[in-house]
């Protein structure tokens, strides 16, 4: 079904579209001939995505810088994409996230991830929801979570309940715009590696962990894989499919290995060591951004 002209005339939003596993299904989704509009904090990355991917696989990709937290900007946005033609699908990616105890969480910390996982989300859907209803198009959402929805996790708290957040609102709004022909679903990876997420994930030698042993297909997945399960999700050919929440892990969560709960063992010094490592992720991403 990945014909190259499987989305031609069509325009699809990813947010977090920048780098990593959103930019990766925004290549995708442009092979396949779709006008692809990736947004995110970071407009010089975002700039320089939108080139490279033009120039790699032509086609038209463009970026707004916009902080998806901001629920005004989003309506920005949403009024600025529509004025070239509705949307006919989206992608919230946009996330973050980070390893700590809970009891070392600040108000802020917490706020942090779930501004963006879950608010965030649920600002866009919205945005575009009702422009759809409004003017009585179809429109299609793919929201990625993780296995931890069906699980939880430890060590992860704001967003493995920002995810479970998403997880409820795909099925709820699955229902409830169903008779718009509005379609929902969402998609639970398990471990993609990719550079910004194992830097807060995976921030020490002592936490890399071993996926020929916690995966059943026996290694971590590729990021066409995700983008392909995306494609598919989006495509017209799969219309019927709808309040879905499908995992991409290779069987890892059903062998119980897809949350943090092998982080029982650190000791207090390993949760010094991990709060400095990603303290000084941070700090490069602040500089990257200017």
């Amino acid at each position: 079904m990945f014909s190259p002209d499987l989305f031609a005339g069509k325009r699809i939003l990813v947010t977090g579209g920048g780098t990593g596993l959103g930019r990766a299904m925004g290549e995708r989704f442009l092979e396949l001939g779709a006008e692809v509009i990736i947004c995110g904090r970071r407009g010089t990355i975002l700039e320089q995505s939108a080139e490279d991917m033009m120039a790699a696989h032509g086609g038209t990709v463009i970026p707004h810088t916009v902080d998806i937290r901001d629920a005004e900007a989003v309506e920005a946005m949403a009024d600025e994409i529509w004025k070239g033609g509705p949307l006919h699908g989206l992608v919230n990616n946009a996330a973050g996230n980070f390893i700590a105890r809970t009891k070392d969480l600040s108000a802020n910390g917490f706020d942090a991830i779930a501004n963006t996982v879950l608010h965030g989300t649920f600002y866009v859907t919205n945005a575009c929801g009702k422009r759809w209803i409004a003017g009585g198009d179809r429109g299609n959402v793919i929201s990625i979570v993780a296995t931890w929805v069906w699980t939880g996790s430890p060590f992860v708290i704001p967003s493995a309940m920002s995810k479970a957040g998403i997880t409820a609102m795909t099925k709820s709004l699955a229902v409830e715009w169903g008779a718009h022909g509005i379609r929902l679903n969402a998609i639970a990876p398990g471990p993609f590696p990719t550079e910004g997420a194992w830097a807060r994930l995976s921030p020490t030698d002592k936490m890399e962990r071993d996926y020929t042993k916690s995966v059943p297909l026996g290694r971590p997945g590729e990021t066409i894989e995700l983008a392909n399960l995306a494609s598919f999700l989006l495509a017209d050919q799969c219309a019927y499919i709808t309040g879905a929440i499908i995992p991409i892990d290779g069987g890892q969560y059903l062998v119980g290995a897809g949350t943090f709960a092998q982080m029982r063992d650190l000791d207090d010094q390993d949760w010094h060591d991990i709060r400095a490592r990603i303290q000084q992720t941070n700090a490069r991403d602040k500089a990257d951004r200017g």
